[in-house]
């Protein structure tokens, strides 16, 4: 008879056990639902921030919502930095959404491969001292770009600067002068073959207070490899992450 009520007792536990496990793995499931909801709640959000212009103009453009301005980017289809990608996008609705974490009020910011100048006009429009960065090639655009959207609208008047990756680093943004408060970078991992340059700019420009706010799209593993390269330079904490693609 005890033998018996042991092997009761024991086929108890294991049910027990097994429907503890059947409730944990339907929580689990049931916030991967509530996440993947949240998740397109916010790309569908993102997406609405972003328009067209009604007519066919000489001049191609595409319009955005952030900072409680009407933005009109001028891109080039020619060049990969003329163009506004996703993660600019996301980048300007987390600095948006998350002013008072990372407030940017007179705080000194610099955008790396800066592109349209999406992401620099909302820092700007944030109230940043902001200077928007490129290859040379690309300023021109740049320029026009950040001047249309910020004149007489922003605290403190953007610029523009020439920066290529690992180059000159020094001479033009010299340690005992450039502090930042912020760097930001959108997109600037992909398959290219600066990202030696890019993590020795990253390093450049960061002093032990400056915080990186860096969105990117995960793509081959080359890419995500420099991810980890990252980490051993700096601590990277993970603010959000999209199972859903935005398309621009």
């Amino acid at each position: 008879m005890v033998r018996e009520w042991e092997k009761q007792e024991e086929s108890l536990v294991i049910l027990k056990d097994i429907k503890q496990k059947i409730e944990e793995c339907l929580l689990q499931c049931e916030g991967k639902l509530v996440w993947e909801k949240e998740d397109e709640e916010i790309v569908a959000e993102i997406m609405r921030r972003r328009f067209f212009p009604a007519l066919i103009t000489h001049k191609a453009w595409e319009g955005f919502h952030f900072a409680g301005h009407e933005i009109r980017i001028t891109e080039a289809t020619d060049c990969y930095g003329a163009v506004v990608w996703p993660s600019a996008l996301v980048l300007c609705y987390f600095l948006e959404t998350n002013s008072k974490q990372y407030n940017l009020v007179d705080k000194n910011v610099i955008e790396i491969g800066a592109g349209t100048g999406l992401v620099s006009i909302v820092a700007g429009l944030l109230g940043a001292l902001v200077t928007a960065t490129d290859l040379p090639e690309l300023l021109g655009n740049l320029h026009h770009n950040v001047l249309q959207n910020t004149k007489l609208k922003c605290k403190h008047q953007p610029c523009v600067k020439e920066l290529s990756w690992g180059i000159d680093l020094e001479k033009n943004f010299p340690k005992s002068s450039c502090h930042f408060d912020y760097i930001l970078a959108a997109d600037v991992v992909y398959h290219h073959p600066f990202l030696d340059e890019l993590l020795l700019t990253f390093d450049h420009l960061c002093r032990n207070d400056t915080v990186i706010l860096w969105a990117m799209k995960f793509r081959l593993e080359k890419e995500n490899q420099f991810v980890g390269r990252f980490q051993t330079l700096f601590d990277l904490e993970i603010q959000g992450f999209f199972n859903r693609q935005l398309h621009t």
